[in-house]
């Protein structure tokens, strides 16, 4: 397996806005704690992903929810889902699942493909060449990234409910 084939596991550690742009930015960090890469996200992706950290449900199902319940009435398991390549800046994903015992790879925006790991309960795996690519911060041992304290300040005080309010 050459190096860019490797694949790193990574949580959603939060959600922030851009102070210069305003767009939502998804914190992956990787499981050991040594590495983040931040991703900018539509308004309402975020949402998407904020609702299914904090485990609120809508009266109806939203997009990714309908999502899941596809997989689930089709009896397709969701294996990982996979940030695999950064082009001209923007981030590309795909979903793998099994279906009929037989493997298959969906494209996907990583918003919506983290949004449905979420709910899935499915790893998220970002390629080494990915993180290699793109602006990854290195996090130290005190658990700050890069050599600013504001991407600490931002994860450590983002809240959902920051995205705004989504009528029900």
């Amino acid at each position: 397996m050459e190096k860019g084939d490797i694949k790193i596991e990574m949580k959603v550690e939060g959600l922030t806005l851009d102070p210069v742009t305003n767009m939502p930015i998804i914190i992956l960090k990787d499981i050991e704690g040594k590495r983040a890469l931040p991703i900018w996200v539509g308004i309402f992706e975020a949402n998407a992903i904020a609702l299914e950290m904090e485990k609120i449900t809508t009266p109806r199902p939203m997009t990714h929810d309908l999502i899941k319940n596809i997989f689930d009435g089709v009896e397709a398991r969701v294996n990982y889902i996979c940030v695999n390549d950064l082009k001209e800046n923007t981030f590309y994903a795909i979903i793998s699942l099994t279906v009929a015992g037989m493997e298959v790879t969906i494209d996907s925006r990583p918003s919506d493909a983290i949004a449905v790991a979420l709910r899935m309960g499915v790893p998220i795996l970002v390629a080494n060449k990915v993180l290699e690519e793109a602006r990854s911060f290195d996090v130290s041992p005190e658990g700050t990234i890069g050599e600013s304290d504001q991407w600490k300040n931002w994860l450590d005080n983002i809240k959902p409910s920051d995205f705004g309010k989504i009528d029900q």
